[in-house]
């Protein structure tokens, strides 16, 4: 499954990163930051019609030789960023969407609690648990 989830704010800042391996969690960080820039890009595609505005996920950001990285991004500017290894050529493109969606569901449960504060970091035990159960580790 992932190796790295990322749920990255409106301003570009962090709220969450899990990776699967921690010793290799500054590279995922690099590569997390690195596909902001690729979401900024799909998401400024100005006023053309071909885009459909509904659709959130914003699919295959980019790939290097070991990963590939998928974006998908909120009506709010919230960016979900997912990093699965490249030799995972079982998953298709129906498989991440759902997994994305999970993902969103269980945001949306974490920052509905209301002690949440609005631009914090995600510190919820059940976000933690959902990501860790996307990414197979539980």
């Amino acid at each position: 499954m992932a190796v790295c989830i990322a749920v990255i704010g409106k301003d570009n800042s962090p709220k969450y990163i899990k990776c699967a391996d921690e010793s290799l969690a500054l590279q995922f960080h690099c590569k997390v930051h690195t596909s902001i820039d690729v979401i900024e890009e799909k998401l400024n595609v100005g006023n053309k019609t071909a885009v459909d505005i509904r659709d959130l996920y914003l699919g295959l950001l980019y790939t290097t030789e070991e990963y590939k990285i998928y974006g998908y991004a909120t009506n709010t500017k919230i960016k979900f960023i997912i990093v699965l290894p490249s030799s995972n050529v079982a998953q298709r493109e129906n498989d991440i969407k759902m997994i994305f969606k999970k993902l969103h569901a269980a945001y949306c449960n974490a920052v509905c609690n209301p002690f949440y504060i609005p631009g914090d970091q995600i510190n919820s035990k059940s976000f933690d648990l959902s990501v860790m159960e996307i990414m197979g580790i539980i």
